[in-house]
């Protein structure tokens, strides 16, 4: 660990240098990609200074309590001794944490797909449980979320709905909550007693700044069309929906949220910035097979992560091995001790991945 740890203090040093130049503050995503790093070593550096004092503390006091013959010293020098055996393991277990290449969306704002798949009408409601659940959380982070497009069920429920999150950390949390979520209970539409098992899928992605993704005139094609969803009168007589179609691509995104065709092409080309990210990022990791295989959980839509069991008053992460009671509490936005679980055993599979050791 250690010989590793002074490796990167060459790349910091280029960093800093990187950092003195003005000439990178003209390129707001650049200096903040360095910036970001720069933070992360120096953070890394000074936990790695308060384990090596740690260590030579422990071999100090370790001798001076084998020379100390006076018991009411070697009682204070053995509580000493005491509180740095278990600092240091603490110590040891962060900086392994800190090790872990940080994902490069982490730090990023969302866009969050929510689609009723198997089962109907149950799975509509279902799919309105979840949106709830995830804005609710994000009040409790402390997140900004703005619903982006929706089309609701005969019933209340959701067939499918687009929505933003923006805060601190927002994909670092989110991620986890990518694919096929299954639910399994007695629907309020069935008479019969009988549980149902429906499914919905939920897609993460990482929201594009406008200067990351070159999109071409040429490359769009914009079509208009007459609103069907909710917004009265005026949404449902005017040609204000807009649907956008990246031609090279073959994505196509439209938008009907809004009474303004203005306001409904500005979501339409947000949420295809995303969806260009998440294909160039795609791209990009299917030519680093190697480093993918590190990767714990895809995220891949066709997975089925998530069970909610509400006989067993249970939810299980499959990819985890996670279960979380209480099902009420879940869905009324308690989602961060589930999450907390999940960031916990993902990075534990990372770190026994990485080919650094750690002693």
């Amino acid at each position: 660990m250690s010989s590793y740890i002074d490796s990167l203090r060459s790349r910091f040093t280029e960093l800093e240098a990187r950092l003195s130049d003005p000439s990178i503050y003209s390129h707001p995503l650049e200096s903040k990609k360095v910036s970001r790093e720069h933070q992360q070593l120096s953070s890394l550096f000074s936990l790695f200074e308060n384990w090596k004092n740690a260590i030579n503390e422990l071999a100090s006091n370790t001798a001076m309590l084998n020379d100390e013959s006076d018991p009411d010293m070697r009682e204070l020098i053995a509580s000493d001794i005491q509180e740095l055996e278990k600092r240091i393991p603490a110590l040891e277990k962060e900086i392994s944490l800190r090790l872990i290449p940080p994902d490069p969306n982490d730090a990023r704002n969302i866009i969050v797909e929510i689609r009723a798949a198997a089962g109907g009408e149950e799975s509509s409601l279902f799919a309105g449980d979840l949106y709830r659940m995830y804005t609710r959380y994000a009040d409790q982070c402390g997140w900004k979320h703005e619903t982006l497009d929706s089309a609701e069920s005969d019933l209340g429920g959701i067939r499918e709905v687009i929505f933003s999150l923006a805060g601190d950390n927002v994909y670092s949390k989110m991620k986890y909550e990518s694919g096929v979520h299954r639910v399994q209970r007695v629907p309020s539409t069935e008479s019969g007693g009988r549980i149902h098992t429906s499914t919905i899928t939920v897609a993460v992605m990482a929201e594009a700044e406008d200067v990351e993704i070159d999109i071409r005139t040429e490359d769009l094609r914009f079509d208009v069309f007459r609103s069907s969803g909710p917004g009265g009168q005026c949404v449902n007589t005017t040609d204000s929906a807009v649907r956008v179609t990246h031609i090279p691509s073959g994505l196509s995104v439209a938008s009907q949220q809004e009474k303004s065709q203005h306001r409904n092409r500005e979501i339409a080309m947000r949420i295809l910035r995303a969806r260009l990210l998440e294909l160039k990022q795609k791209e990009e990791d299917d030519k680093q097979a190697a480093s993918r295989k590190a990767q714990v959980g895809t995220g891949e839509r066709s997975e089925r992560i998530r069970t909610y069991n509400f006989p067993q008053n249970r939810v299980t992460d499959h990819r985890f091995g996670v279960n979380f009671y209480d099902l009420p509490k879940l869905l009324d936005g308690y989602l961060g001790p589930l999450l907390d679980q999940i960031i916990q055993i993902d990075c534990e599979r990372k770190l026994e991945s990485l080919s650094i050791g750690t002693k």
